[in-house]
């Protein structure tokens, strides 16, 4: 039967990954739809071999086989693992975890086969990723910084978010290509669609503003300008108008998996006072 439920990190990866997961397929092939989240992901097949997928400027269809178990991890922005390129080589790409990471990743193929349940797999991988951000991993705080600042719910200037981190505005973007694989205004429209999909996936109520009710209200409460802006958004992004995507209700995601954790971070940080530039 065929499943996906996500879960919050070990509290170890908390500031670095935003969610993991376990997804199975039934007996018929699934047709998975990865939108971009502004951070890259390990996909782990069981008994397969394991891919990262690099920061997405767009929908990347892919078919999973049937009975098919794959373990996930979502990082945060700017905050990907140890790899041994800048994250704007990566974007839209995929890449098998061999080339990266080399022979260990032969050894964790083998411990996590040898898993007595996906969600064992699953602790093994966190395992090993906590190991590598004790021991390599640096994560650029000004960077992380931009991040938390481009959160949705208040519009941020890019040109005032660089000079409130004393940084130029071709500094903070290079920075940002770095790490995060796109500009600090890619990565804003990326955070604001990610809002939406948050408020819609817990069925929130829009803050009634005047004249903003329903979907519009939540478009609004995230940066967008009206429905249709969203509309556009959720096209480029997607592939898929805002009802395809939910569902059919465009007012809660109907999409029928469990994705609690992985908004959970962008829901906190509603109501959270602008930042001053």
């Amino acid at each position: 039967m065929e499943s996906y439920v996500e879960r919050p990190p070990l509290p170890g990866l908390a500031g670095v990954v935003r969610t993991v997961w376990v997804q199975r397929t039934g007996d018929a092939r699934y047709l998975q739809r990865h939108l971009p989240t502004g951070g890259v992901e390990i996909h782990f097949p069981l008994g397969g071999r394991p891919q990262l997928v690099g920061p997405l400027t767009g929908p990347q269809i892919e078919v999973i086989p049937p009975h098919t178990t794959i373990v996930g991890v979502r990082f945060r922005p700017g905050a990907a693992p140890h790899l041994p390129t800048v994250l704007d080589d990566l974007v839209d790409q995929r890449l098998g975890l061999a080339e990266l990471w080399g022979s260990p990743v032969d050894r964790l193929v083998e411990a996590m086969a040898l898993a007595g349940s996906p969600e064992q797999a699953l602790g093994l991988l966190q395992a090993h990723l906590l190991r590598e951000f004790r021991s390599v991993v640096r994560v650029d705080p000004l960077v992380g910084e931009a991040v938390n600042a481009l959160m949705p719910w208040h519009p941020v200037d890019i040109a005032g978010l660089a000079c409130h981190l004393a940084l130029s505005a071709s500094q903070l973007r290079r920075r940002c290509l770095h790490a995060v694989g796109v500009g600090p205004k890619a990565l804003q429209r990326t955070l604001r669609f990610q809002g939406f999909l948050a408020l819609a996936q817990a069925g929130a109520a829009a803050s009634g503003r005047r004249g903003a009710d329903g979907v519009a209200g939540l478009a609004v409460d995230v940066g967008y300008a009206d429905q249709a802006h969203l509309g556009r958004e959720c096209l480029r992004l997607t592939g898929l108008t805002p009802r395809r995507l939910l569902g059919g209700d465009l007012d809660r995601c109907a999409c029928g998996h469990e994705h609690s954790a992985s908004y959970a971070p962008f829901l906190a940080t509603r109501g959270r006072p602008p930042l001053r530039v």
